[in-house]
């Protein structure tokens, strides 16, 4: 009677996780996945930024050209090469680039917002956190489900930490800024296209 009933329980387990599985209800493992599709993850909202953000961004590159017009910017090497193009990356590695990008731009214009450029910088500045934070709430699942950054991702984000080493803060300010609308118009809409970014 007791085997009866262990074997009853068994085959309604295996029965309860077949229906289960074919129904989606149960995770299956696959190979890691775009971190745009996983929960909390809305990077298709950045597909176009509206022209009054687009309109703040340019005010904000005009007069930082100008304000590093009086200051050395020379450059030991390119922390944003024009060969780049997040289109060379596997979808799942896209956000992770765009994250260390976008996180270096944070990092060097910040302190420059202190300076009389703040008006101007304010409203861009406040743009790039949103978009950040957004893409912090997809990076970290897949970056700790995926594999070791390789390949053209790896090479990237050593450039980025290296550069942050070696280049002067001008180097830095000069580079973030005229990279700032290839980062919006090209670098941030291949993310939030996903798949459809060839």
């Amino acid at each position: 009677m007791k085997l009866d009933s262990t074997l009853g329980c068994t085959l309604v387990l295996l029965l309860l996780t077949t229906v289960l599985s074919r129904t989606g209800a149960v995770p299956v493992p696959t190979a890691p996945r775009t971190a745009l599709g996983t929960r909390g993850c809305h990077m298709a909202q950045f597909k176009s930024l509206s022209p009054q953000e687009m309109k703040a961004f340019k005010r904000a590159k005009d007069a930082l050209e100008e304000w590093l017009l009086l200051k050395n910017c020379s450059c030991g090497s390119r922390p944003f090469p024009r060969t780049r193009d997040l289109r060379q990356l596997q979808v799942w590695e896209r956000p992770v680039a765009l994250e260390a990008e976008l996180a270096l731009t944070l990092k060097v214009l910040e302190p420059v917002a202190d300076s009389t450029l703040g008006v101007v910088l304010d409203q861009p500045l406040h743009t790039l956190r949103h978009i950040h934070a957004e893409l912090q709430a997809c990076v970290p699942a897949q970056a700790q489900a995926g594999p070791r950054p390789r390949g053209p991702l790896r090479s990237w984000l050593h450039r980025l930490q290296e550069a942050q080493k070696k280049e002067s803060q001008g180097c830095l300010e000069a580079s973030v800024t005229f990279n700032l609308f290839r980062l919006l118009t090209r670098d941030l809409q291949c993310v939030a296209n996903g798949d459809l970014c060839v």
